[in-house]
């Protein structure tokens, strides 16, 4: 057995839909099957997301679009100072830029501003806003942020400035007295598309005031919308795909050195490259200092310039990941701390000296490490305060729970999966217990297994390059959509090993005759050891092509693995004892030792407490091998004693060692006329020394010495021969006896036997005899190979 790391879950498909789709587009069945399983059963829908762009909706859909357009371009007109109030991560500086350019290329007088996050924090404030109005301000465009700011509003209107609000993010009840409000979620708004990230509503702007969807703008657009996590389908698919051949042809200087500082091949960019490199760079200022560095190396002209900024980001960048590290080792240790003291559901932890910019990424860590819902606190001890960050797990919406707290929080905010709030630090001991008496009595203990929902199972057959290169028609990748999951049933994994300078990633094939396919997992490298090359294994993973030397494969990305059946694992021959054995699991590890001679073996090389003996076929019995990962370390005496101990018992593996100080398998056992030949010369020989001349009599048979001897005791034990001080000679008067009546005989006879089906069988024989002997049921006869 081997148990998942997550829960499996496959999305619902309409095979009907799959077959309609795969005749009509002329795809792959499991290209069709995927798509059926998002939704994409019409057969036009499914050929405009495999092989267009998608769609671009006029921006004057938007509410209050017209009149927004209208005010802005008199703003212009007039020469009235226009402030843009942009927000401090990817999407905003993206989304600030954008428009910055937009009216900048208009002839506007134009400035931006992004708030502090540590000392004015996320949205409008009133300080800044009354400093507008001494600047000579007259109109504010907000991007990215803003659809909050009822005080801020009325403050712009007292102060004689006009507002526009342009944002995405969740309406409330009430919405700000602006001059307008530029939201595709408002309960008014026709617009067909809901999702776009902040970049996306600042694009459309942009879009609306220059007459076209500004090309320049799109890779800017593209970051924005990938770097916010917003669905990649509809009109954030079209951004995106639009952006990124844009973006890998761009000569804008600031961006061009962004990508060079990030070590990617510009000419590869795709989703991975900006979500995992430029993303972090441009949200990295905004946690720990101005965001403006990051508009700023937009801005410039100067590749000199430009080369500084994006070495400073990349710098603010890996300062950031190694407060992340810290902060997530402290509050790992207090989490674990928790948990010895009380079992929480939801993990509360807090410090003084955690950075409030990068809590939310610690919150995000512990539910990757722990999978419970976890909030993160920066106390601020001289305010008495605490900023937090939430983070959680399918199942617990944390949003809801802490309205549920909401007498305890000074601010709070978020969605279902994450959320940020301010409280007093004498209610965080209360907020702590109250979320985990609500997890009590919402969550059950399978909701703390994580989960992994793939699209379908495909057969290896099923997996060709043809239908992998048809697979990457549905990029770009990202949330809302994201890369397909695969799985693979009933596949043994062979030549499993580990791969990389740490060996922390695993390589192997996956087999069902006659297909095979390469897969590699990363940071699975402790998986090799506990897969069977006997064992038939479900594979979960991701689809990709493997290009090596010109030449194009399949291959897999593995995510998750499960063994459904017992296994073997084949440790014959394995002299180096604690090596193999440390790979052995150490819980529910159960080591037997069914012969006492092997205990002066194991005394140097393991501690005899840690097994057990097993010298009968009553204890062989008893054992509780169920669930157990068994080690059977040395050769039975008997085959009996090996089927009583695990004969109808639920093992989860076996690790077959079946050590014996020697080896009597290649010894020559003596056939019957092997005896009738010796007794034969015995009996022409009134006396024979077999001291003297065992070797030589052994020599002219071409036997080994140790068949006479043995010859010689059964003879003895049958009262065929007297022996007296080496000196053999016939006992005439014996009466006729059959060779089977000799323990030492049968003894041979049985041993070999034993050694050729446990010690000299391939491990798919073993595998079989021990499959027959679990299966059957204590009392039914056995079933030898």
């Amino acid at each position: 057995m081997l148990e998942p790391n997550t829960r499996w879950v496959m999305r619902r498909v309409d095979e009907g839909a799959v077959r309609i789709l795969a005749e009509q587009l002329q795809i792959a069945p499991l290209v069709a099957r995927i798509l059926a399983g998002r939704g994409i059963t019409d057969a036009e829908n499914a050929r405009s997301f495999l092989f267009s762009d998608g769609i671009f909706y006029d921006p004057f859909l938007l509410p209050d679009m017209e009149k927004s357009v209208e005010r802005i371009r008199r703003a212009v007109r007039d020469g009235e100072k226009i402030m843009i109030y942009g927000d401090y991560d990817a999407d905003g500086v993206t989304s600030t830029y954008c428009l910055l350019k937009t009216l900048k290329t208009l002839g506007a007088d134009v400035q931006y501003y992004i708030p502090d996050r540590l000392s004015e924090g996320y949205g409008p404030n009133e300080k800044a806003f009354r400093r507008f109005k001494e600047e000579g301000i007259r109109l504010i465009i907000t991007v990215d942020n803003g659809i909050s700011a009822l005080h801020e509003a009325k403050v712009a209107k007292e102060s004689g400035m006009d507002l526009i609000i342009t944002d995405h993010h969740e309406l409330k009840d009430e919405l700000p007295d602006a001059y307008g409000i530029i939201h595709p979620k408002r309960k008014d708004s026709k617009y067909p598309f809901k999702d776009l990230a902040g970049v996306g509503v600042s694009f459309k702007l942009s879009s609306a005031l220059l007459g076209k969807p500004p090309s320049e703008l799109l890779p800017y657009a593209a970051i924005g919308t990938i770097a916010d996590l917003v669905p990649l389908t509809g009109e954030n698919r079209w951004i995106v795909k639009k952006g990124i051949p844009l973006l890998k042809e761009t000569k804008d200087i600031g961006l061009s050195a962004l990508i060079k500082n990030a070590s990617l091949d510009m000419h590869q960019i795709d989703e991975n490259g900006i979500a995992f490199a430029l993303a972090p760079r441009l949200n990295a200022p905004g946690r720990l200092g101005s965001a403006n560095l990051a508009v700023e190396l937009f801005l410039t002209k100067d590749p000199g310039t430009a080369g500084e900024l994006a070495g400073e980001l990349s710098r603010i960048n890996q300062e950031r990941q190694d407060l992340v590290n810290r902060i997530t080792g402290e509050a790992v240790e207090q989490a674990e701390r928790l948990f010895r003291e009380r079992d929480d559901k939801v993990l509360v932890v807090g410090d003084p000296d955690w950075h409030p910019g990068v809590i939310g990424i610690v919150a995000s860590k512990l539910v990757e490490k722990f999978y419970k819902p976890a909030v993160v606190l920066s106390y601020d001890e001289e305010n008495g305060t605490a900023k937090g960050s939430a983070r959680s797990i399918h199942g617990f919406n944390i949003y809801e729970n802490l309205a549920e707290c909401a007498d305890l929080l000074l601010h709070f905010g978020g969605h279902p999966m994450a959320a940020g709030m301010v409280l007093r630090l004498e209610d965080v001991d209360e907020l702590r217990s109250r979320l985990n008496r609500l997890a009590d009595q919402r969550l059950t203990e399978e909701d703390f297994i994580p989960l992994t929902e793939y699209d379908c199972r495909a057969s290896l057959q099923e997996i060709t390059l043809d239908a992998v290169e048809q697979l990457e028609k549905l990029a770009p990748f990202g949330t809302g959509n994201p890369k397909p999951k695969i799985l693979v049933e009933d596949v043994r994994l062979s030549n499993c090993r580990k791969v990389g300078a740490d060996e922390n990633h695993l390589k192997t094939v996956l087999q069902k005759d006659p297909a095979f396919l390469e897969g590699i997992g990363f940071d699975m490298g402790p998986f090799a050891d506990h897969i069977s090359p006997l064992a038939r294994a479900s594979v979960i993973g991701e689809l990709g092509i493997n290009e090596w030397n010109s030449t194009r494969k399949p291959q897999i990305y593995i995510k998750d693995i499960a063994v459904n059946e017992w296994q073997l694992f084949d440790c014959r021959g394995n002299k180096n004892l604690p090596l193999w054995l440390a790979k052995v699991p150490e819980e529910n590890r159960k080591i037997i030792v069914f012969r006492e001679t092997t205990l002066a073996y194991i005394r140097e090389r393991l501690d005899p407490g840690a097994v057990t003996n097993v010298f009968s076929d009553a204890e062989a019995e008893s054992a509780v091998l169920d669930g157990q990962n068994v080690v059977l370390l040395d050769l039975p005496p008997t085959k009996n004693r090996l089927v009583k101990l695990v004969q109808g018992k639920r093992v989860s593996r076996i690790y077959a060692h079946f050590y014996q100080e020697r080896d009597h398998f290649f010894d020559t056992v003596p056939e019957r006329e092997h005896f009738k030949w010796y007794y034969a010369f015995l009996l022409k020989n009134e006396s024979f020394d077999i001291g003297r001349h065992g070797r030589d009599l052994a020599k002219y048979r071409g036997w080994t010495e140790r068949t006479v001897h043995f010859m010689t005791r059964v003879f003895l034990e049958l009262g065929f021969i007297e022996m007296e001080k080496g000196i053999v000679s016939v006992n005439r008067s014996a009466k006729k006896r059959d060779l089977s009546e000799s323990a030492a005989y049968r003894e041979l006879r049985e041993h070999v036997e034993l050694e050729k089906e446990l010690l000299f069988s391939t491990a798919e024989q073993l595998k079989n005899w021990f499959d027959r002997l679990l299966k059957s049921k204590i009392g039914e006869e056995k079933i030898w190979i």
